[in-house]
Order: C-alpha cells, then structure tokens, then sequence
C-alpha cells in the first residue's frame, strides 16, 4: 500500500508582503487622487463596508475566529417538490425517485395538506431508512410522521419544517402540543431533525440579513424556553432544531449571513446552559430564493440562482436546493429539474466546492462582514426580546420585514440595485414564454418578490398595447400591487435624462392599491383602496358581497362600458404624473423609442 502523501508548505517567497499604507497608496494612486472612503457603501443592514480590507480587520476580531465545521462534513444536493392540496403526491414522488437516480441526495416535499400526503407509495418507492427526505407543512406534523415510521420500519434521515411561531398559527398551544409529541417520537433518531425553523418565510419576503438572523434566534427562544415539559428537556429541544434558510443573490452577505447564524447558534444554546457541541450539530438546509426570481427574461434566474448556490455551500449549508428556473410560470418540467439539479453536482465535481469546510476562514472581508452581521443581528435580538419576544413582538418583526421590503421595491425602481433583464439591460422585444392574461389570472402567481412591481406593469402594459393594436373592445383592469405607483414614477424618472426631469406631482395615499386601467382607446393609472377594488371585483365576477374566502384575482376584464361605470361607481382614482399621459409612461418603461410627449395633466383628486 502506498504511502498517504505528506502536505508540503506553502511558500511564495517571489511576493513580498505589503503593508496597508501601500496598499492604500496603491488604491489613492489608481483612484487618480480621490479619497478611497468614497467607495464606503451603506447596506440595506444599516451599516457601512469599507472599500479595503487588510491584516488589521483580523487584529481587530482579536485574530482569526476559528473555522466553522459542519458536523455532517459533505453538503447535499436535495430538490424540492411542491405538493398541491388535494394531491397525493405521486407525481412528486415520481420525479424525486427519478432525481436520486441521477445526482441528487435527497428529496424536499413542499405539503399543501400532509394527511393527504401518499406515505406508503412513497415507502414503496425509496427506501425510507437510508434516504435524506425533508417535509415542509403547516399543520399535522404528528400523523405524518406515525405514518411515515410505520411505513419505513426504521428510524428516519431527514427532517421536518413545521413552525407555527413564523407562520402566526391562530391555535399556537395545540400546535406546541403537536411539536413535543414530534419530538418525543423521533429523538431517538440521530439523523432526524424534526423542528425546522422556517427562516426562509422571512428572505423571501425581503428582509434583510441581520433580521433573518434576528428572527430566527428569537423563534428559537420561544420553542427552547416554552417546549420542553417533564417528557421533553432543553437538549431535547435544542437537538430537533435545524433552520430552512432562503439564499439571495448578495453573494458575500449570504455567505457571512449562514457563518453568523451558526456563530450566534452557539451563544444562544450557551444562555440555556447548553456545551458548546449542541451548537455544532446544527444543520442548515439552504434554498435559492424565491424573492429574487423573476418572469422578465427568466433564464437570468440561472445566474442567480448559481450565485446563491455557491454562497449557501460556501456559508455552510449542510443540504442545497436549488429551484427551476420556470417555475413562476411554467408546471414542473424535466429540462428546468435537469439544469436545477446539475448545478450543485458541477459546483462539487468542477468547481470542488465540497474539498473545504468553511472556505471563507481567515478572511479579512468576510470574517468581518460575519462579525458586524453577528453584532447587529444579537443587537437586535435582544431589542425583540425586550420587547417580549416572539411572538408577542409579531407586529414588530411584520414592521420591519414590510419596510426592508419596501425600500427594497424603490432600491429597484431607482435603478440602485440592479436586475438584469428586469431593470437594467431589458429586452424590449422579448417574446414571453408564457401567457401573461393568464399568469396574472393565477391565484398561484408568487407577487411577494422583490421585482414583481416593476415585472407586474411590463406585464400589464405588454397587455395594453396588444389591446390597442388589436382594437379589442372589452376593457381590463389589473392590480399593481401596494404602493406600485410610487415604484413607477422611480422607474419612469430613471428613463430621463437628469435635466429633463420635471417637478413631478403625485397622489397615491397610504394603504392603497395601485392599478392600471386599460381599452384600446386609452390606458389610465389609478388607486384603490383594498375595499373598493375587492368590491369592485365581486362586481365584476358575479361574487356576492357577503360570499366569504374571495381572494380578487389580479387580472379584471369586462366590456368597456360596463368597466368604466364600475371604475366610476366604487371611487378609484387617477395617478398622474403632471405633463405626462399614462400612454406616455408605459411607452417610456416599456423601451418603446418614441420619448413621451407633454400633455395637459391634473393633479389627482
């Protein structure tokens, strides 16, 4: 038997070390005299990053922090699938089988109704015992899980994401009740994590690093101080938990983000009088994110979709799920299943990203970006804490998730963070590949995203032009969204030149609905309140006022004068923008090249 090879050290003896005063006299003379703290950016965090980083940012840490290891060591790659109501889950069940047959190492199950959910078929298929599978749910946890033990015969590997707390269950108690009786039945699994903390509820809906991080250590709290009983002890509790974490495309942030969660894990388990080896059992199981995705030239989203790979295995993910391109607008095929599955193998096969734990170790950037989201997300842990914690501060952490959201939206609108494909090197002659009347339509359309105001009108006004040329006689009105009109008189001043820009005037009050008015002979921009267009709506839909469980769909057609009367009757307003039409702006956002022509406008009621 050969002999094992020997480490040989590492030696560039041709480079000399430089000091930071030469590096920063590099970076003035590069800069052509300009103070390099010019390129200090603020983050959507709340704090700044510095445009350099040298040997001092570790002095500064107190020297290296030591390197996060993953208990599990390899990371897997496991596709989701959704589960729809009513669905026995076969199809999903089908594919996944077909999945692990050709790379992927696990299976993710998404149930809309887990007593519907197909457990023997799925035994029949996979042996249960020896396969990784995740099971996302809202309720029935503990007849799920009899079923499944019963059909496997053996303890399970994989996990649960069931977490009443982020998903503002109305009977928290019985459902508290529920997750002990979970957790009393599996803790004698040891590759069974049966409490997931859905922290991806939170990134993809548009909350920041920190606040994820924040809001996942003050759910935590909740579960380890009011969860365990005379059956159940805090170890117990802190052994099932795992964390459900959606990965953006920020590519460094996500990486410092999963390093702080498991640097924070530690610190919390040692409050409850944990050892430090209960926070290394840790697992985190990382999505590409939903919140980022985009309909607008969507093959972008492989881009993004690489990016957030890399940083949730480079963060220390033990399990990757990596979503399908299509999937806002196309059912589950295999081309979009195949490249989503392939990626994490090419990023372990080619790119050898499963060589190194903790790759980002010793880094002067990273170590202190992972360090300053650590300090302000414990920051503001405590702050909920005080506060009552969770879920008592439930309108807090709803506070603050709705206006990272929203600054989000306008960073977009204003061209500061850039979309490609949706706000920056747009394709004005694409080609949908999908039916917008009847993605708008769909009562599964995902509008929480961060581009969905800006992907909603080209939508919408790709629509209106099809009605005008086209002559079509009936009318349509589609809902923009909340607050979608201050997104588009962003957008529409970043299509002129800086000393062209007028005084523009606008009214859209708070809490009101933003939509887009549309015939062949004109398009007009207006609001809502949610009572008037929901009223509106039932109108047009033949819906009684009093018929409960009506969700307005986004997408209202009727014949013109049966539209306008309706518009008249329940109060909707003009938006305008003074000395531009409606006709104008979409032409403008739309990429048309005719430049828009000053019209008479009033100010909105």
């Amino acid at each position: 038997m050969a002999d094992s090879p020997q480490p040989a050290p590492v030696s560039f003896p041709e480079f000399q070390p430089l000091t930071t005063a030469k590096w920063q006299e590099r970076l003035t003379r590069d800069l052509k005299g300009q103070d390099p703290a010019t390129l200090r950016w603020q983050t959507p965090d709340g704090f700044a990053v510095e445009p350099f980083y040298h040997q001092e940012a570790l002095a500064e840490l107190g020297g290296a922090p030591t390197p996060l290891v993953r208990a599990a060591g390899a990371w897997r790659n496991v596709p989701t699938y959704v589960v729809p109501a009513a669905s026995r889950g076969h199809e999903a069940i089908d594919r996944a089988v077909a999945a692990l047959k050709l790379g992927a190492e696990g299976a993710h199950f998404v149930l809309a109704q887990a007593d519907e959910f197909d457990v023997d078929y799925l035994a029949q298929q996979l042996p249960l015992a020896d396969t990784y599978v995740g099971y996302s749910l809202r309720r029935g946890a503990a007849g799920l899980l009899t079923r499944l033990a019963a059909a496997a015969g053996e303890p399970l590997r994989g996990f649960l994401v069931l977490d009443p707390i982020t998903h503002h269950a109305p009977d928290l108690i019985s459902q508290q009740d529920e997750l002990r009786a979970v957790l009393i039945a599996s803790r004698a699994w040891p590759e069974f994590r049966a409490l997931g903390l859905d922290v991806a509820y939170y990134g993809n809906r548009g909350a920041t690093a920190t606040q994820q991080i924040a809001f996942a250590l003050s759910t935590a709290a909740h579960y380890l101080s009011q969860l365990p009983n005379e059956e159940l002890t805090v170890a117990d509790v802190a052994a099932a938990l795992h964390l459900h974490v959606a990965v953006a495309p920020n590519y460094f942030f996500e990486i410092a983000k999963l390093r702080a969660m498991r640097r924070l894990w530690a610190t919390l388990l040692h409050a409850y009088g944990l050892p430090a080896d209960a926070a290394e059992r840790l697992t985190i199981f990382a999505s590409t994110a939903t919140w980022s995705q985009t309909t607008l030239d969507p093959h972008t989203n492989l881009l993004r979709h690489a990016t957030e790979a890399m940083s949730a295995v480079l963060g220390g993910a033990d399990a990757v799920s990596v979503g399908t391109f299509d999937s806002l607008f196309h059912e589950p095929n295999d081309f979009a299943e195949r490249l989503a599955r392939n990626l994490p193998v090419l990023l372990r096969e080619e790119a050898h990203l499963g060589q190194v734990q903790d790759a980002a170790a010793g880094s002067y950037y990273l170590e202190t970006l992972t360090d300053t989201l650590a300090r302000q997300a414990w920051a503001l842990f405590q702050q909920l804490e005080a506060a009552g914690g969770l879920p008592a501060a439930t309108g807090r952490v709803l506070a603050l998730l709705h206006e990272s959201a929203q600054a989000q939206f306008r960073r977009i609108a204003g061209g500061q963070q850039v979309v490609v494909g949706t706000n920056r090197y747009q394709n004005a002659k694409e080609q949908f590949d999908f039916n917008p009347k009847r993605l708008l339509r769909s009562s599964t359309f995902d509008t929480t995203r961060a581009t969905y105001p800006t992907e909603v009108l080209r939508l919408a006004t790709a629509l209106h032009f099809e009605r005008r040329e086209l002559k079509k006689k009936r009318a349509a009105l589609v809902l923009l969204g909340t607050h979608t009109n201050e997104t588009i008189l962003e957008s529409f001043l970043q299509t002129l030149p800086v000393t062209e820009r007028p005084e523009l005037r606008y009214a859209h009050p708070e809490g009101t609905l933003s939509v887009l008015f549309s015939s062949a002979e004109q398009a007009t921009l207006m609001y809502a309140t949610p009572l008037q267009f929901g009223r509106l709506a039932r109108t047009i839909n033949g819906v009684p006022l009093d018929e409960a469980g009506f969700i307005p769909p986004a997408l209202l057609t009727a014949d013109l004068a049966t539209m306008q009367e309706a518009v008249q009757v329940f109060g909707l307003k003009e938006f305008t923008v003074e000395g531009y039409s409606t006709e104008d702006v979409l032409s403008r956002l739309q990429g048309r090249d005719a430049a828009p022509t000053a019209t008479a406008s009033s100010e909105a009621e």
